[in-house]
């Protein structure tokens, strides 16, 4: 309880810069975008203010930490990391309630992630290691998501935006099929293998670890398919140009 008490002011901080980030977001940064792309536009800004330093922050918690390894006590600066990201997925929950309520795939995607989050940091303690690790592997494309997703927002009417977009896809794709297709299943069975063995139930309950699991098996697989059907879109679309050049 003390621990807990102790670090409650980061989560205010936190979800503060978050909610100011928002803010300006929708009222100065996007205010001329139109009503119907503004809110996935805000959504991106505070997704770009957190995901590339939660990459950063999450290496060096996770490198400076000697005793690092999947059931190790979590460090004071890896909560503090795991604090930001508790705080980012919390803004953007509210913001997906409010304007995508009917979006179940992300809000249950938010939902289970805070989850994972929420007990390791407030539950069990331990673990860090292991969240922050696929943090830094689900993050690591956020920058060239975030870009990619503001392109697409405008490039039906501004042809800048679609030619970004259309530059953007290829790499994007082939990069984030390379860290949630290979890095990430590998980094998982890596993870699954360790706790299955039991030598982690004493600081992490079996129903804690296998609900990680489960988790992220299904956040991995959710990404696969959705850039799966990405890359037979671009395919299709490039084969359709092709074609039309033929004729």
């Amino acid at each position: 309880m003390g621990t807990l008490i102790q670090s409650l002011p980061d989560l205010p901080v936190f979800f503060s810069f978050f909610f100011f980030i928002y803010l300006l977001a929708q009222f100065l940064v996007f205010r001329n975008w139109s009503p119907n792309v503004r809110p996935e536009a805000s959504s991106c800004l505070i997704s770009l203010f957190h995901g590339t330093p939660a990459v950063f922050l999450a290496s060096y918690a996770i490198i400076i930490d000697p005793n690092r390894g999947f059931s190790s006590p979590n460090t004071a600066i890896q909560a503090a990391v795991l604090d930001y990201s508790v705080a980012y997925f919390l803004m953007d929950l509210i913001h997906y309630l409010i304007f995508f309520p009917s979006d179940v795939l992300f809000i249950g995607h938010h939902l289970a992630t805070l989850f994972v989050f929420l007990t390791c940091r407030y539950v069990v303690y331990h673990g860090a290691y292991a969240i922050l690790s696929l943090l830094v592997l689900a993050e690591v494309t956020s920058f060239c998501q975030n870009l990619w997703t503001l392109a697409g927002a405008r490039r039906t009417d501004a042809k800048f935006a679609a030619k970004v977009y259309g530059f953007l896809s290829p790499p994007f794709y082939a990069f984030y099929s390379l860290v949630r297709g290979l890095l990430g299943p590998y980094f998982v069975y890596r993870m699954g293998e360790f706790y299955i063995s039991g030598v982690a139930d004493s600081v992490i309950p079996k129903w804690v670890w296998v609900s990680w699991m489960i988790v992220v098996i299904t956040a991995i697989s959710v990404s696969i398919l959705w850039i799966t059907n990405l890359w037979v879109e671009l395919y299709r679309e490039r084969k359709g140009k092709f074609e039309k050049k033929l004729r």
